[in-house]
């Protein structure tokens, strides 16, 4: 099977894919995908062609397209079931899905870089005035999430196993610092973070190891 994946170096939503192939321990080439330059590279012919939302991630499957995130991590845990990034129970699998979604959908889609450009654009908004506008909302969904983490949490965020929570963490805490995100208050998610981020599954996929890192 060949795997390719489109992706930006700093994209969470890439970064967490990453995660998951290294988890899986599946080998695969990335095509980097930069989301500026020529005014977005994903807005090209290209790129539409296989993902008409004009997002990243894009994982092409023996050249097939496959886009969102969360749906290529289900496609994964589906074909590549272990080792395992969801645990067994259909409880535990949702409150998992609970936390990916937090960040996936709550915090993620509000606070990227296309929603900070349209402020700009058609609502006079300064770059300050876009920084606190997502630096709102992280820290609104991450207060969530802390007290997910400090109810069903262990080494990791679900328990003691890593999980599709944990994929979604680590990138989420990197854009909560860009943001100036004051992080003392989520105490249970960055003691996970600690232990993620010596695995070396989640050091490969850290967007200063990409190809495309600036």
């Amino acid at each position: 099977m060949s795997l390719v994946l489109r992706s930006y170096w700093r994209s969470s939503c890439s970064w967490r894919v990453r995660i998951g192939l290294n988890w899986k321990q599946l080998p695969y080439d990335i095509v980097p995908v930069h989301l500026v330059a020529d005014g977005g590279q994903q807005h090209s012919d290209t790129h539409r062609a296989l993902n008409p939302s004009r997002e990243l991630p894009v994982l092409l499957v023996d050249g097939e397209p496959l886009a969102q995130s969360v749906a290529i991590l289900e496609y994964l845990e589906e074909t590549h079931p272990d080792p395992p990034l969801l645990p067994r129970s259909p409880l535990d699998r949702a409150r998992v899905r609970q936390m990916t979604e937090v960040v996936n959908s709550g915090i993620q889609p509000v606070q990227n870089l296309r929603v900070m450009q349209r402020l700009g654009r058609e609502y006079d908004f300064s770059r300050a005035d876009q920084v606190g506008w997502s630096r709102d909302w992280i820290a609104l969904g991450l207060t969530a999430l802390e007290q997910l983490v400090s109810n069903h949490g262990g080494r990791y965020s679900f328990g003691d196993s890593v999980s599709w929570a944990d994929l979604c963490l680590v990138p989420q805490l990197y854009n909560a610092r860009r943001f100036d995100v004051d992080l003392t208050a989520f105490p249970s998610l960055t003691a996970v973070e600690s232990q993620l981020e010596s695995l070396p599954e989640f050091v490969a996929a850290h967007p200063d190891q990409q190809p495309d890192a600036a």
